[in-house]
């Protein structure tokens, strides 16, 4: 129920992916009911109220009549949904939906229980408005995209059902919904605040999470492929650096490794291996890289979910009571710069994911670097190109994420006649970081196939029993490569799996194993 308890990471991936409905709990409609009841009361009573008895942002000065009330909050969303490029996936646009619930449910917004169960039977039966990606600079929050997901509310917009797309009136009347007329208030609460850019994070971080574990499991693929040592993973090393991601990344690596003729082989048990002291830093410093990653994200989900339990509208109703009067107070919880900050520092999170990872492809495919194995991984090289090219589009793939970790939220630009001169850019900071992940995705996958055909390429040694399970699961969609063909299909197969988690299946037990081990 919400309005009860805050919201934790797992509820929102309940509701987004997991479709499980919610409700408002009883002592929410109270305080929602004592708000929108307030609101009401201090417009009747003539007073200045801004977005309730006055125009918006520099019109904030225009008195608006009362007969004009309604009228006023509708053209609020008409005016502000003026969005355009591609549409938000659909379980941004849940999340943009669960998000703007639970703001409402506060009882800070003076919002209608009536007009938010509205929204509420939208994201319960799948109703999902077409939100455009751009039209958001940050403050006073979102208020195009939440515009264009509000506008089925008064019966305007686009929604999908089903995955069908549909006129906003067709896709309520298929869902059994009606839209309704909005009140004092309502328009401004519905699309003042943080939403957007917060569910972009929220759906980037439930993503990064496993992908972390992607990145361990199939960088010890890497590892083990060209015998890398193993000093490095010794877990006394991790301990006195005192970093909790460091140490889980480690760990991770010798888990996956564990069996192995070839991980930590010494020269001469291993065709081509040569005598070294230490390995590149790819492999090295992998769990440097993936923990400092690991605890960005934890940081990052801490500041997403201070957000997500937030009130970010403006003006905030405050019911009188025993211990305060009451007042409509203006403020500024609507500007998204704690949030467009943290997604700044997750893009580069997710970025160096990929960036190091095509540094373990690249090394893989070097026949001057790979410990013996043939150039780019294939027979008959120069005949045959092997794994060269999906190593140049990971290449092109950091580069682009290089460009899109340049921080969104120094960016400023004035808007609304200088009235709003300071804005975060966060929903850029957002749109950044979703397609980094995106290029991350398909950047680990190429260092699956890459890891995968160098593991075979080893053929009569041992594998790690893990590393030989995350094989398995590759060669269930991908088969070896002798010689050249059509590459981009396996890149999508192995960006499939990357995407369903299937290498860090590998890694289920480690906590259970490793507790047992502890209690030994």
């Amino acid at each position: 129920m919400l309005g009860q308890r805050l919201l934790n990471l797992e509820d929102i991936e309940d509701v987004v992916y997991h479709r499980k409905p919610v409700e408002l709990a009883p002592d929410a409609i109270t305080r929602i009911d004592e708000a929108a009841a307030y609101v009401r009361q201090m417009a009747e009573s003539g007073q200045a109220v801004y977005g309730v008895t006055t125009g918006f942002g520099a019109n904030r000065d225009r008195v608006i009549r009362p007969q004009d009330a309604e009228r006023l909050q509708e053209n609020l969303i008409m005016s502000h949904a003026c969005g355009v490029g591609p549409a938000l996936d659909v379980d941004v646009v849940r999340a943009m939906m669960l998000l703007r619930i639970n703001a409402l449910a506060q009882g800070n917004s003076g919002i209608r229980t009536s007009t938010l169960n509205l929204l509420i039977e939208m994201l319960n039966r799948g109703v999902h408005p077409i939100v455009p990606e751009l039209g958001s600079v940050g403050a006073s929050g979102d208020l195009c995209p939440l515009a264009h997901m509000c506008l089925p509310i008064i019966g305007l917009g686009e929604v999908q059902v089903e995955g069908v797309t549909y006129t906003a009136e067709e896709g309520m009347s298929r869902a059994g919904l009606e839209p309704v007329r909005l009140t004092y208030k309502e328009g401004l609460a519905l699309l003042n605040g943080t939403q957007a850019m917060t569910a972009l994070g929220v759906v980037v971080a439930l993503s990064l999470r496993p992908l972390l574990d992607c990145a361990d499991a199939i960088g010890a693929m890497s590892l083990e492929a060209v015998g890398g040592r193993m000093e490095a993973l010794d877990p006394r090393i991790h301990a006195i650096r005192r970093r909790p991601g460091q140490m889980l990344s480690a760990g991770h690596v010798r888990y996956m490794v564990e069996g192995s003729e070839l991980a930590g082989a010494s020269p001469g048990t291993v065709e081509g291996k040569v005598e070294y002291v230490q390995d590149s830093y790819c492999l090295r410093c992998m769990p440097q890289v993936h923990g400092a990653c690991r605890d960005v994200l934890h940081h990052v989900i801490n500041v997403l979910m201070t957000e997500a339990n937030a009130v970010t509208d403006n003006p905030l109703v405050f019911v009188p009571d025993a211990f305060q009067d009451g007042a409509i107070l203006s403020g500024g919880n609507f500007h998204g710069q704690p949030v467009a900050m943290a997604l700044d520092y997750l893009k580069l999170a997710i970025a160096e994911i990929g960036s190091i990872s095509e540094r373990r492809s690249a090394k893989l495919t070097d026949k001057y670097f790979s410990e013996g194995l043939p150039a780019f991984l294939v027979n008959e090289p120069g005949l045959n190109s092997g794994m060269m090219i999906p190593q140049y589009v990971a290449a092109a793939l950091v580069s682009e994420n290089k460009s899109q970790s340049h921080p969104a939220s120094v960016d400023s630009i004035p808007t609304s006649a200088n009235m709003e001169d300071h804005v975060s850019m966060g929903m850029h900071a957002g749109l950044h970081a979703y397609r980094i992940m995106t290029n991350v995705e398909r950047i680990l996958a190429i260092e699956y196939l890459i890891a995968g055909q160098a593991l075979d390429l080893r053929e009569g040694y041992q594998l790690g029993t893990r590393t030989a399970k995350a094989l398995e699961s590759l060669r269930q969609k991908v088969s070896f490569m002798s010689e050249d063909r059509v590459l981009y299909t396996d890149i999508n197969h192995a960006t499939e799996l990357i995407r369903r988690g299937i290498p860090a299946d590998c890694l289920a037990d480690y906590e259970t194993d490793h507790e047992a081990i502890l209690a030994e």
